[in-house]
């Protein structure tokens, strides 16, 4: 920024009775074949669902044993349908899958041997899990060069209600510092009173501190931070960095 520029110093449903059941009629059912690498199976339940039998009605509640959560362990020869079948999992293989798609992993044919799956209750708060994630946003990623340190700085700048659009910052910094974030001025009257501007903006230190912005880093050749603290200060006094086009 030019020597004169002054802004710069601010202002039991039963376990046991289910697994038995859930073996019946499932020749019957034409499901995907999905098949693991060697022979055998196994069930296996946490073991406080393992000696719900032995507990007082009191300390296990009807509710609890029909919601426990089952898990199961692979074992060569399974498929996906024919677990899903055996232990009667709502939705057949496909809700197994979905719910188990993270340990599985992208193919559903491929389930190793000693693989845990989770079944029945759990299976559906896995596959809930699984909904949620997939329905978040991704954070967005930001190129390391001028595009991406205004594409960032805009959106921190969203956040806290500060104006600006990409031209207006862009005309500024090339104007300043022509896209250098390590420039600095070592030969005006501010840099005589040991305050030189810097970074892509041509900030001061005291109106970087002033109008930082949080969120950025407190250093005043960081990029996004110096973009964002020049924004906050061009918005207090000229309502917007898109109205500066010239020494501010």
């Amino acid at each position: 920024m030019p020597a004169k520029a002054k802004h710069r110093r601010p202002k039991q449903n039963p376990i046991t009775r289910k697994l038995a059941f859930a073996g019946t009629g499932g020749a019957a059912l034409a499901l995907p074949l999905i098949s693991a690498t060697t022979a055998g199976a196994a069930v296996t339940q946490p073991a406080a669902v393992a000696s719900v039998t032995t507990l007082a009605p009191a300390a296990a509640p009807a509710a609890q044993k029909a919601t426990a959560p089952l898990t199961y362990s692979v074992i060569g020869g399974d498929t996906l349908s024919k677990i899903a079948v055996e232990h009667s999992v709502n939705g057949g293989w496909q809700a197994l899958y979905d719910a188990n798609k993270i340990s599985i992993g992208s193919n559903p044919s491929l389930i190793q041997p000693g693989l845990k799956l989770t079944l029945g209750t759990a299976a559906k708060a896995a596959a809930a899990r699984a909904k949620s994630v997939a329905a978040e946003p991704a954070a967005p990623t930001y190129a390391n060069n001028l595009d991406g340190w205004i594409r960032e700085s805009l959106d921190v700048m969203a956040k806290h209600g500060i104006p600006g659009s990409y031209n207006g910052i862009h005309r500024n910094v090339m104007r300043e510092s022509s896209g250098n974030p390590m420039a600095i001025n070592n030969w005006d009257s501010n840099a005589a009173a040991g305050i030189p501007s810097k970074g892509l903006l041509q900030v001061i230190d005291p109106t970087f501190r002033a109008y930082h912005v949080p969120g950025t880093p407190m250093d005043s050749y960081d990029p996004v931070a110096n973009i964002t603290a020049a924004c906050n200060y061009a918005a207090a006094r000229y309502g917007s960095i898109d109205n500066v086009n010239g020494a501010y």
